[in-house]
């Protein structure tokens, strides 16, 4: 038996399932009106932005970050074989809830913090469309109460408790470009939530107002961390989590 030649066999079979399924992900998301109606309105405009930035219309990889207190969404695209992001676009975030600082329990308003991804695409959404937050993650589930919440949204409206509210026109850009990342193969989009910019400026500004809550300036430090790797690399770090729920961070 050619074990070389059934290895690359299998190889073949394994990357056109994946790309099969990336596409059959996009033809049933655009079974929706809602769906349809944000490629029709959309999708022409963002392909010539795209091409404007040298970006592959149709391969491509997602990654967004979000400021709390810049009340931002940043939309960073590569193509495929490309190693570093570029800024695609800035999205203002419509409305807020709570304050500076993690989502420990349900019901605190708060608007989580920390390393994520997008765990759901909800054409369905009472908010026109939305992605999920994969909240709580390990870190998350460690560090907070039994009670954690959950179903934290980027979604469209102009209204919140905990999610991230973007505008219908707004949410219709995002989630064209998540359903064509995920089309060309990326599985997991990071979504990382951080409290602000970390400057040197609004770092002294969060130092002052955690005052002596060392764990919660202990906590921020831990995220400016992985803020940092990405401003210097362009790339975003492999993020694990240890026993005690901090953050860690590799190439």
């Amino acid at each position: 038996m050619n074990y070389k030649s059934k290895y690359l066999g299998t190889l073949i079979l394994i990357i056109f399932s994946t790309v099969l399924s990336a596409q059959n992900f996009k033809i049933e998301q655009n079974k929706n009106v809602r769906v349809r109606n944000a490629y029709s309105l959309k999708w022409d405009g963002l392909k010539s932005e795209l091409i404007k930035k040298e970006i592959k219309t149709d391969n491509f990889e997602m990654y967004i970050r979000v400021f709390k207190y810049e009340k931002t969404l940043e939309v960073w695209l590569k193509s495929n074989k490309k190693k570093e992001f570029q800024l695609f676009k800035t999205y203002g975030i419509c409305s807020s809830s709570g304050d500076l600082g993690p989502k420990r329990k349900q019901g605190d308003g708060q608007v989580p913090e920390g390393f994520y991804s997008v765990s759901v695409f909800n054409p369905f959404s009472n908010y026109h469309l939305s992605l999920g937050v994969s909240y709580p993650n390990a870190s998350d589930k460690i560090i907070g109460k039994n009670n954690l919440g959950g179903d934290i949204m980027i979604h469209g409206n102009c209204v919140t408790i905990g999610c991230i509210p973007l505008t219908d026109t707004y949410i219709e850009e995002v989630y064209v470009l998540a359903v064509e990342a995920k089309n060309s193969g990326e599985s997991t989009i990071p979504v990382d939530i951080f409290p602000v910019k970390f400057n040197e400026n609004l770092m002294k500004q969060l130092s002052q107002k955690a005052g002596e809550n060392t764990v919660l300036l202990d906590f921020w430090k831990n995220l400016k961390t992985g803020y940092d790797y990405f401003e210097l690399h362009k790339q975003r770090p492999k993020v694990t989590v240890d026993k005690s729920g901090k953050y860690i961070f590799g190439n």
